[in-house]
């Protein structure tokens, strides 16, 4: 298929292999490699990419999951507002088993509330056409990436003065969670693989920071096999060189300026949250979008009362351990266990971008295990 086996094909996978441990034998220490997009993380694992390299090389798994991050307390607001008999919520399917702090959305739907899965928020715009004795509020999540979706649903929305629709707004930014992460003494690593689907919002220009101030190599990568290999020799390469550099791996969709159009529209409808609180990582200054005051009718926290409650996260689940990259999710006592797909205790095995998810998924937990096992001389 065309544009896409060019980017797996075994024979250059394994060239990349083999100049990859090159460079990992010449720079003679453990390596370690944030990957901070969820959507990477589940491309690792799902190509094996781990397998390939050398045990010196550790990939860390960043916050990059909208659904991962999102808090109890914002689920149990938009499960608040899909009791109101008057709505019917729209939301993406990832998150209807997201845990609240007594219920999630699928229980609340399968108890009475209207709740529909749609595709877009386009979907939800059209659901408010046809049921206009309702009011449809869209719970909006994400980041950079879906936030122009967001964004212009709300400006079709006031071009067609629909009154009965509004969106509950949770979007976060990429950018002030990583400062976030470079600011923690718990996190160790050497370089970063950027997230793909931001930059191509975002552009390249607003990661220098981390290479200008934490002085750490960056490469945004695109997600099939080839391009995260690419990405993981051109960081281990700055390395060796002793540069730190923010370089594009996925130019073929990535450009430094980012998407224009985009970010126009996103900067028309909202404005940057004095702060944000997400799961894990607390209150973040400047890290969410909240719609500005000229679209306050499409506001759907002005248009209903909400709870608006901070909830601890289930005291055995880890996840916050875990977006944080301190710990891995087979170093959570209750992975595999009482917290599985079926019955998740945290939002990291819910997510389709999850980290927990992606080693349930792909078997990693069970091969995890088997390698500590062996470490230790056992089995």
């Amino acid at each position: 298929m065309k544009y896409v086996d060019e980017f797996r094909e075994p024979e250059k996978a394994a060239a990349l292999s083999q100049h990859i441990t090159k460079l990992c034998h010449e720079l003679k220490k453990p390596l370690k490699i944030m990957e901070v997009c969820g959507g990477h993380t589940h491309a690792i694992f799902k190509y094996g990419i781990q397998d390939i390299l050398p045990r010196s090389l550790e990939f860390i798994h960043g916050p990059g999951c909208p659904v991962c991050v999102m808090p109890k307390g914002r689920l149990d607001d938009a499960i608040a507002i899909s009791q109101n008999h008057q709505v019917i919520l729209a939301t993406f399917g990832d998150t209807m088993r997201v845990p609240g702090s007594r219920t999630n959305l699928l229980q609340a739907k399968a108890t009475g509330a209207d709740i529909r899965m749609v595709y877009s928020p386009l979907d939800s715009l059209q659901i408010a056409r046809e049921n206009p004795d309702k009011e449809i509020v869209f719970f909006a999540l994400g980041f950079e990436t879906t936030a122009p979706s967001t964004a212009f649903t709300i400006l079709q929305a006031a071009a067609e003065n629909i009154t009965n629709f509004s969106m509950f707004s949770n979007h976060v930014l990429v950018i002030p969670a990583i400062q976030q992460l470079l600011e923690s003494p718990d996190l160790q690593v050497d370089g970063f693989i950027g997230p793909g689907h931001v930059s191509m919002v975002i552009g390249t220009d607003p990661y220098d920071f981390i290479a200008q101030t934490y002085h750490k190599p960056v490469v945004i990568s695109g997600f099939e096999p080839l391009d995260i290999l690419q990405s993981i020799w051109m960081l281990l390469l700055q390395l060796t060189q002793n540069r730190c550099q923010v370089e594009n791996q996925y130019h073929r969709l990535v450009h430094p300026e980012g998407n224009t159009i985009a970010l126009q529209a996103i900067n028309q409808v909202f404005a940057v949250r004095k702060n944000f609180n997400w799961r894990g990582l607390g209150d973040i200054p400047n890290s969410g979008l909240k719609i500005r005051p000229e679209y306050a009718q499409f506001d759907a926290e002005i248009k209903f009362t909400l709870p608006n409650l901070q909830v601890a996260d289930h005291k055995a689940c880890q996840c916050g351990e875990i977006l944080k990259g301190v710990l891995k999710p087979w170093q959570c006592k209750v992975f595999a266990r009482a917290c599985t797909p079926e019955t998740p205790l945290g939002t990291c095995m819910v997510s389709s971008e999850g980290a927990c998810a992606a080693y349930y998924k792909y078997g990693r937990f069970a091969q995890t295990n088997h390698r500590q096992k062996l470490d230790h001389g056992h089995g």
